[in-house]
Formats: structure tokens, sequence, C-alpha cells
């Protein structure tokens, strides 16, 4: 009787084995998405830039980027259709933050720059072309200013932003003014005019420190310091600011004590100025 033959049956375990590839595989690019996010200097992608970087084709970005939206890790602009980091990546980074050494040593100086100004005392770190609040020490006083943590900032609306933009290196001001030929207002005190910021950026640098007037917030007024790392980089930013009718007048004579602040988180983190 002939015999008939027939493919060997896959065994379960070679099923199982594959499935979890795959299943690892399609975690790994999902993160690459996200991480994809913070390593670029731009607040929001589109589905064709993303798909390119990271050699994906637009169907399997497209089904990433759904799942991250399911779980608000990335939100997408509905005019635009481009996205950006969600509310949950803002959480997750927020953990992170709290953990990172550069908070532990700024908050004994936010704690004296509050008590010695009764002023509000922040941190500020930069993500690519935004800046965000990482922490701040509120006054107790009621008339006082309290900051959002972890909402991003444009590098050119507000005393701790021009801080960033004014000691990044010259290549660095140069792309971020390029890339941003329509300065956005955030209210009608930012400065929107590249000639103007150009100046601003010029006074900053050469006393050291940063001021607005209601540039971020309106009925704000603040200054700001930056923070240099080892290398000279500017990695973060101090700042006071309070109600502008009642810091306004004192923001010079605080300007030396926010100075030295910043200048011992900087000795902290290893600089040592030329």
């Amino acid at each position: 009787m002939p015999t008939t033959t027939s493919a060997a049956a896959t065994p379960a375990s070679d099923n199982a084995d594959g499935s979890a590839s795959r299943s690892i595989a399609a975690v790994e690019r999902a993160m690459d998405v996200l991480l994809l996010f913070g390593r670029v200097g731009r607040p929001d992608l589109g589905v064709t830039e993303i798909a390119a970087e990271l050699g994906l084709t637009k169907a399997a970005v497209h089904r990433i980027l759904t799942a991250l939206r399911n779980r608000d890790l990335v939100a997408v602009d509905p005019t635009t259709r481009r996205y950006a980091l969600g509310h949950a990546a803002v959480a997750l980074g927020r953990a992170y933050l709290a953990r990172t050494d550069l908070r532990a040593i700024a908050a004994p100086e936010l704690r004296g720059l509050s008590a010695e100004t009764g002023e509000t005392a922040t941190l500020s770190i930069r993500r690519g072309d935004m800046r965000l609040y990482a922490d701040q020490v509120v006054p107790e006083q009621e008339l006082r200013l309290e900051v959002q943590l972890g909402t991003p900032y444009p590098l050119h609306a507000g005393a701790s932003s021009k801080a960033f933009l004014a000691f990044l290196g010259a290549d660095e001001i140069e792309y971020y003014l390029d890339q941003h030929a329509e300065l956005e207002p955030v209210t009608d005190k930012t400065i929107v005019d590249a000639k103007a910021l150009r100046l601003e950026i010029a006074a900053i640098q050469r006393r050291g420190y940063a001021t607005s007037l209601g540039e971020r917030k309106i009925g704000a007024a603040s200054i700001a310091a930056p923070v240099f790392d080892h290398d000279g980089h500017v990695i973060a930013v101090l700042s006071l600011a309070g109600p502008l009718s009642r810091f306004k007048p004192r923001m010079s004579e605080c300007a030396d004590t926010l100075l030295a602040a910043a200048g011992r988180v900087s000795a902290h983190l290893g600089y040592a100025p030329s």
C-alpha cells in the first residue's frame, strides 16, 4: 500500500518561541519610536519622518503610534497629524527626574533662594528645543507664583527659556533661530522678532542671567541663571519668579544671590570656569 507523506507538525514550543520573538520585536520597535522623540531636537514628528528615521514602513509606524496613543504615551495634533509625547510619557519623565542627582543637588539651593527672597525658586531642564520645569519651591505668601512641572515651553519665551538659549553654542543658537523663523508668542510680551531676540541673547550673555516681564506668564516677573556641567554645557537653569508688582523692583538686587546659587550647583557638577 502506498504511503502518504505529509509535512512534519511544528512543535508547540517552536510556535511559542516564534510568537514570543515577534512580541519582543514589536515592543522594541515601540520603544524605538518613543526614544526617537527624546533624541531629535523637535517637539513633534510626522509618520513619514519616524518611518525614515527608524527604517520602518509607514503602516508599521501607524500601528505603533495607535498603540502608544491608547496608553497616552503620544498625542496627535488633529490638524497637522503630527505626533508629540503624551501625558503618560511626561509622568514617566517626572518619575525619572525624581531620582536624578541634579534635582537632589539643586533642592537645597532652591529652598535657600525662596527663603531668602520670599519668591518662587525653580529648576528647569531642556528637552530638544523646549524647556520644562523640573522642580520648584514656593514661598509661604498669600500672593505667590506657582509653575506647572513638566509643561514644555519654547526656548525664546521667558527668563528660564532664554537663559538656556543664550548659553548654548553659537551653532545651536543659529539652528534654533533657523528652525523657528516665525517665533510663536506665549503671551503678548513674548519676543517674536528675531533681531530683537538676538540683541536680547547678547545682553543675557554679557550680564550672565536672563530677565522676563510677562513673556511666559502675564503678571509675572522672573530672573534666571544657567547651570553648567563639567564640560561647560548649560544643563539646567535656576530662576526666581514672583508677581510683577512685587518682584520687578527687586530683580536686580536678587541677581547676585541667584548667580551664586547657580554657580554652586555648577561646581557640584564639576564645572570650573576658566
